[in-house]
């Protein structure tokens, strides 16, 4: 089976060299760009199935760059730059990528972030038939149609908001999703002034699904958003 291709955007060419040398070592094929242009040149003509994009190019703002490629494709886009504020992983999120790491990074984490990534890639390849009906993710099984949850085959009983919560996190698992985003899509951007916040709301949904699940399902990234994580047909979180 072939390896995925990875391309990677960095205009430090040391990063960049690190950065190739650890997806050799793992079997990855990859194609590298300097520049924002190059980049979306490459994505195009390559067609990759992931990037590792720094924000900080020499022609183009990455968040730019992840605009541009949403306009055309869904490919994972895992950021990796020296910007560390908030407002930046907000920005870079909201604008369409998938995940977010600060320089300097753990290697091992870049490629736990890339793992996740590719199995969301997979699994939104697989059936669409199969997507649109039922969702698993080990021992919790969402039915679309009859818009039921279930943990170990007993349903779980959710409130309406907190069902939207859920379907949103799990049609992006392992994907970072902002606060804005789920007011976004939820609320329509008008989050009534005496509603309960996005932050109550989760921990009533996680408490719900956390306790009989025995297990982390839903990450949060502080001062960011949240994300669905991968468990195995145990229950047992992935990387």
């Amino acid at each position: 089976m072939t390896k995925p291709l990875v391309l990677i955007v960095e205009d430090d060419k040391p990063v960049r060299n690190l950065i190739a040398l650890t997806l050799e070592s793992q079997g990855y094929r990859h194609e590298s760009a300097e520049t924002g242009k190059a980049a979306i040149l490459t994505s195009v003509s390559q067609q990759p199935d992931l990037m590792i994009l720094d924000l900080g190019l020499p022609d183009m703002d990455g968040v730019d760059v992840i605009v541009k490629t949403r306009t055309w494709s869904q490919m994972p886009i895992i950021i990796v730059s020296s910007r560390s504020d908030d407002s930046d992983k907000i920005a870079a999120l909201d604008a369409g990528a998938d995940d977010y790491l600060t320089k300097p990074f753990s290697i091992d984490e870049l490629l736990a972030r890339l793992r996740v990534a590719l199995r969301r890639l997979q699994y939104l390849r697989g059936s669409a038939a199969e997507q649109e009906l039922v969702f698993t993710n080990g021992p919790l099984k969402i039915d679309y149609a009859g818009g039921c949850v279930f943990v170990d085959g007993r349903e779980i009983h959710l409130s309406p908001i907190e069902y939207k919560l859920l379907c949103l996190l799990s049609r992006n698992v392992g994907k970072v999703l902002t606060h804005n985003y789920f007011i976004k899509e939820v609320w329509q951007n008008a989050l009534p002034y005496d509603s309960p916040s996005l932050r109550v709301y989760m921990a009533t949904l996680r408490k719900k699904l956390e306790v009989p699940l025995g297990q982390k399902l839903i990450q949060t990234h502080v001062n960011v958003g949240y994300r669905m994580l991968r468990l195995s047909d145990g229950g047992t979180a992935q990387d």
